[in-house]
């Protein structure tokens, strides 16, 4: 079901309490369609939005924090009812607030990404996770690589391996 880029990685999934998730390649495909009007439009996968229910329904907390300032990302989030924190440069720092404004550690947390700009978040929380199209650096720094690409129901395997260790763990 998944591939792992490191060895007993699985045991983590059951000391993760909060997920936080890169938006575009992990929600999305990472393509963008620009409209002749310069909106721009994303592709995202309706399982995944299934998978985000499923977590909130388990209470665990989550949020998107995104490099991209852009409607598309908060009218997604608003539909998924996710925090969303937009136009970040310094994921990490702005992640490592959002833990401890939830009283987490760093090592509660799943990070969720696919790119260079999330290689620091990925090695620094207890679960760093790619998708299966993630670039090489990224994939480097994770624990585990998902079988699905993003925007094709990769959030929604890892909400599902997630959960399957909370009701076993």
């Amino acid at each position: 079901m998944m591939l792992m880029t490191g060895t007993s990685n699985i045991n983590l999934l059951e000391d993760i309490k909060a997920i936080a998730f890169d938006f575009d390649g992990v929600f999305t495909d990472n393509r963008v369609y620009v409209m002749q009007s310069g909106e721009e439009a994303v592709a995202c996968d309706r399982s995944d939005g299934y998978g985000i229910a499923m977590l909130r329904k388990a209470g665990i907390p989550m949020v998107i924090i995104s490099a991209e300032t852009n409607c598309v990302v908060a009218v997604r989030a608003a539909k998924l009812k996710l925090e969303v924190l937009q136009g970040v440069d310094d994921k990490l720092s702005v992640l490592q607030k959002w833990a401890d404004k939830h009283g987490l550690a760093m090592d509660q947390l799943a990070f969720i990404g696919n790119d260079l700009n999330d290689v620091d978040c990925l090695k620094k929380v207890g679960l760093g996770i790619v998708v299966a199209d993630a670039y090489s650096a990224a994939v480097e720094a994770s624990d585990i690589k998902l079988t699905r690409n993003g925007g094709r129901g990769a959030v929604r395997e890892f909400a599902e391996l997630i959960l399957a260790s909370k009701s076993t763990g």
